[in-house]
């Protein structure tokens, strides 16, 4: 669930992104896994899903050591926080922090080799 106020916009990225709707400052808790809105979809689950919905979840979710059981779908913008190499975000931990000062209308970008299990560039 994001804890900031964003919102998604055309990205010079991918496609479109998550972009800082106000100032945020480095180690600021930017989202954090909240089951009562966040979801996690178990392996089997995932399995008998239609394909447009494994779509949707293969785009938009991933799964992490961090947050064992399944998929990891955010109900909120989060899928649109797009991959960087130099990353304003840490995702090292289970939770999302500021990893340097994001200032308004910036671009929030995150490694996703941080917390990825499948995760490789193409």
């Amino acid at each position: 669930m994001l804890l900031v106020p964003t919102y998604a916009a055309a990205s010079s990225i991918q496609g479109v992104g998550l972009f800082a709707a106000a100032p945020i400052a480095r180690g600021t808790l930017i989202w954090r896994f909240e089951p009562v809105f966040d979801r996690i979809i178990p392996q089997a689950d995932f399995e008998m899903l239609p394909p447009v919905a494994r779509a949707f979840v293969e785009r938009y979710g991933y799964t992490t050591p961090q947050i064992p059981g399944g998929w990891v779908v955010s109900l909120d913008n989060t899928r649109f926080i797009n991959h960087s190499t130099a990353p304003n975000t840490d995702n090292t931990q289970p939770d999302t922090f500021a990893a340097r000062d994001i200032a308004q209308d910036e671009e929030i970008t995150c490694d996703y080799g941080e917390f990825c299990d499948s995760f490789a560039l193409d």
